[in-house]
């Protein structure tokens, strides 16, 4: 029983470790905490964006989670020792169940706060300072284990902010509280003498904001203002320093050189500034280093990268400062930007639209004279061929016109084979002659004719598009083919429209058409009985002002099928045929704005169809 006894106490004892253990490992790591003093106000813009800027190194350093303090001294606008002993007292009230890692002293006023009551309030804690200038007098306020990152803005730099804004710069006024405490510029005449011998310097430092306001509002030319911050008008009114400066900016007839970042667009032309959202970072970036384990004592003091010449553009166009004097790595904000710089990618894109848009219609121009080139040369080609067809055509019908024009010929000859027996006569008969005369004229024109219609259904212009009359554009060519019509014994007749059709269009290639379809037709019905070999061609006017024009056969008809076949090049029927005849009658109509098309009669036999628009007349 005692050995049972005895194990279970073991057991008990080994369960309440681990549960110690378990609940350790969930509450974590201990907290841990920076405790940012300033000696200012934190609402005031250049003391918050420090405690900003302390707050994200922390964050960006893993440190997340660490409480961060802020106190405001405020030692400025509140002196005195009856106030500085109760802030002691308030502190170490509110700070006795809180364990402060780390300080972060900000500003010289604060170093002297921790200097005299640090052991009394925060004994163990390490501190850093931050925003203090890197002074002998400043390094006597360091306590041991501590570190600091040093931020100033020193005598030499003012002057050559002053000189950069002023180049005939004589005389200097000085604004500013902080200008007799020698913690913050140390020994600022003898920096000046030895920067510019012979600089004239009117120091207003104790002057009160009404009298800096009658001072700076008559100053001679070569002068410039040089600030420091003001916390009060010296008459019992206190006010944050960017609102004080800004005062003395209202009434300064010269430039105002200017110390902080939060100053600038608001007091004066710019200056070397200091960067409080800078001045932040280094600091936590040291504290949060002092947190992960670095003893503040291996952390060497250095000078941070928080001060940067920077100016106002408003200011220097002002004042007609040439860009070319501000000292090297000058910043010029508030630059109002060109057409160029303030529309860039407005104007980027409009052009990128309207280069778009140019090539787009390039293109298309591109295209269409092209398209135009490829129309040109088609209408050629097609004048081409339908000569070629003409031509063949011609071959074709060489027989019946060596006829037609054998009659005339052979009626000339023996009328004037007549005239000379007749004139051999000792009486002859004058009367006879001249009618004999008459007949040889006429028959004459009568062979002009034919070998004129041939000329001319040969002949190869360019296209010339004019108003004609259709009935006789149709009527002529069956006239012309009348004689091969005889050869083949095929009746040609027409019946024209009794109104009269005007249409525009090229009338050689016109009758071109209408005589392929005749000579297709007589084709068609060469083989057929007598009662069958017959052609007839007709006009008509249809509704959508359209003039028709119909070749009908009354042959075999055409296959099923075959009927939109026949138009394409090269189909044929014939042994002998090309197959180009109705393809070139097809082109030549569409490029009239016209349509060709076939059918089969009831009756029997192709008719085939042409429809052109009609000339359009205007009302008088």
């Amino acid at each position: 029983m005692r050995i049972i006894t005895g194990l279970g106490r073991i057991l008990i004892v080994l369960l309440f470790a681990c549960l110690s253990r378990e609940c350790s490992a969930a509450d974590g790591p201990r907290q841990r905490s920076i405790l940012v003093l300033e000696e200012a106000d934190f609402r005031s813009p250049f003391y918050s964006e420090i405690f900003d800027g302390i707050r994200a190194a922390a964050k960006q350093n893993g440190h997340a989670h660490t409480v961060i303090y802020g106190e405001s001294l405020d030692l400025a606008r509140f002196p005195g020792p009856d106030y500085e002993d109760s802030l002691v007292g308030h502190l170490k009230t509110k700070f006795a169940d809180r364990s402060i890692d780390v300080i972060i002293s900000i500003g010289v006023a604060a170093a002297k706060f921790l200097q005299k009551h640090k052991q009394d309030i925060w004994p163990a804690a390490p501190v850093v300072y931050a925003f203090v200038p890197d002074l002998p007098e400043v390094r006597a306020l360091f306590l041991p284990d501590t570190t600091a990152i040093f931020a100033r803005v020193r005598p030499t730099h003012l002057l050559t902010a002053a000189r950069a804004i002023v180049p005939d710069l004589t005389r200097v006024v000085l604004v500013g509280g902080a200008w007799r405490n020698p913690l913050v510029y140390g020994h600022w005449k003898q920096d000046f003498a030895a920067a510019m011998p012979g600089l004239e310097v009117t120091d207003l430092s104790d002057a009160t904001l009404r009298e800096v306001r009658n001072q700076v509002a008559t100053l001679p030319a070569g002068s410039a203002i040089l600030t420091s911050a003001m916390y009060s008008d010296g008459e019992g009114t206190y006010y944050s320093p960017a609102s004080a400066l800004a005062r003395v900016a209202e009434s300064a007839n010269r430039p105002v050189i200017i110390t902080s970042d939060t100053f600038l667009g608001r007091s004066g032309v710019g200056g070397f500034l200091l960067l409080p959202d800078v001045i932040g970072r280094e600091a936590g970036g040291v504290a949060t280093r002092i947190l992960a384990g670095e003893a503040p004592s291996s952390i060497a003091a250095f000078d941070g990268d928080n001060v940067k010449p920077i100016f106002d553009w408003r200011q220097l166009k002002r004042w007609n400062v040439d860009e070319a004097n501000l000292p090297p790595g000058s910043e010029v904000r508030f630059r109002e930007l060109g057409f160029w710089e303030q529309y860039y990618w407005h104007t980027m894109l409009v052009a990128a639209v309207v280069l778009t848009q140019a090539l787009m219609i390039a293109i298309l121009l591109r295209e269409r004279r092209l398209r135009f080139l490829a129309e040109v040369e088609a209408r050629q080609r097609m004048s081409e061929l339908a000569h070629m067809n003409r031509r063949a055509t011609a071959g074709e019908m060489s027989a019946s016109i060596a006829h037609e024009l054998s009659q005339p010929l052979a009626a000339i000859l023996l009328n004037a084979e007549t005239a000379g027996h007749v004139l051999q006569s000792p009486a002859p008969d004058l009367g006879e002659v001249r009618d004999m005369l008459e007949h040889i004229r006429r028959d004459d024109q009568r062979a002009s004719e034919v070998i004129g219609r041939l000329r001319s259904f040969l002949k190869r212009d360019p296209t010339e598009r004019r108003d004609i009359d259709l009935n006789a554009t149709v009527d002529e060519v069956f006239r012309f083919l009348s004689v091969q019509a005889l050869t083949y014994d095929v009746g040609l007749s027409t019946e024209p429209s009794p109104a009269t059709i005007r249409v525009k269009a090229d009338r050689v290639q016109l009758q071109q058409v209408i005589l392929n379809l005749v000579v297709n037709g007589m084709d068609a019905v060469a083989h057929l009985p007598a009662d069958r070999r017959r052609v007839v061609g007709r006009t008509s006017l249809t509704e959508g002002n359209l003039a028709l024009v119909s070749i009908a056969d009354l042959g075999d008809g055409i296959l099923a099928g075959k009927v939109t076949e026949i138009f394409k090049p090269f189909f044929t029927t014939k042994t002998q045929g090309m197959g180009i005849g109705l393809s070139i009658a097809r082109t030549i109509v569409e490029a009239h704005g016209g349509r060709i098309w076939a059918e089969n009669a009831p009756s029997g036999g192709a008719v085939f169809h042409i429809s052109l628009p009609l000339v359009v007349t205007r009302q008088a």
